[in-house]
């Protein structure tokens, strides 16, 4: 089973366990970095980056490293390093203080993403979406979201705890409405097993 696999499988085990204690929420931070290891002597990181808008990742930009609990960390320095950067945070100057950083991941704050034309959605978007099929019937939650190399696909989950994996194609994916928290679906033959 895939990581991404494992971790859908670790939250569903979670959802089932509060089953009807609270909905699943838009998320409040958003990942757009992946913090490996120091590089150098002087403070720098290595960081994937893991987002559409990597040019927003720059000096001055104020990301959130979970320590437990969200912390806040300026970024003081930014460089271009293979396909990804070098990265110094404020208060960070020394590799020895970089330790507890490694294989962090970084986020930002969701109403700092930059708004995207009409009908174009961020996939943090859709967690928490109620599926209704084009018929009327309601499918569940939308949970995950499994990213793929050609398309992604939903992960929904019923009351009851099922999962019903729905792929983001025009054929399935009918309408998004942000608004109204619902995404509309048809369902292919064979889609859902019976």
């Amino acid at each position: 089973m895939s990581r991404r696999r494992q971790k859908a499988e670790a939250r569903r085990n979670k959802q089932n366990k509060n089953s009807g204690s609270q909905p699943i929420r838009e998320p409040e931070f958003v990942q757009v970095g992946f913090l490996h290891k120091a590089h150098g002597l002087k403070g720098e990181m290595i960081m994937s980056v893991l987002t559409d808008f990597p040019d927003r990742i720059k000096v001055g930009t104020e990301v959130f490293l979970r320590e437990g609990e969200y912390k806040p960390h300026k970024i003081t320095g930014v460089r271009q390093h293979n396909r990804g950067k070098l990265v110094s945070f404020e208060g960070f100057t020394e590799r020895e203080q970089l330790d507890f950083l490694r294989n962090a991941a970084v986020f930002i704050h969701k109403d700092n993403i930059p708004a995207l034309e009409e009908g174009e959605f961020y996939l943090h978007q859709f967690v928490g979406l109620k599926v209704i099929t084009d018929e009327g019937k309601e499918l569940g939650t939308i949970g995950d979201i499994i990213e793929t190399g050609a398309n992604n696909v939903f992960v929904v989950w019923d009351q009851a705890g099922k999962e019903v994996l729905l792929p983001d194609i025009d054929d399935v994916i009918k309408k998004v409405d942000i608004e109204a928290q619902t995404v509309t679906v048809h369902i292919l033959d064979g889609l859902i097993p019976e």
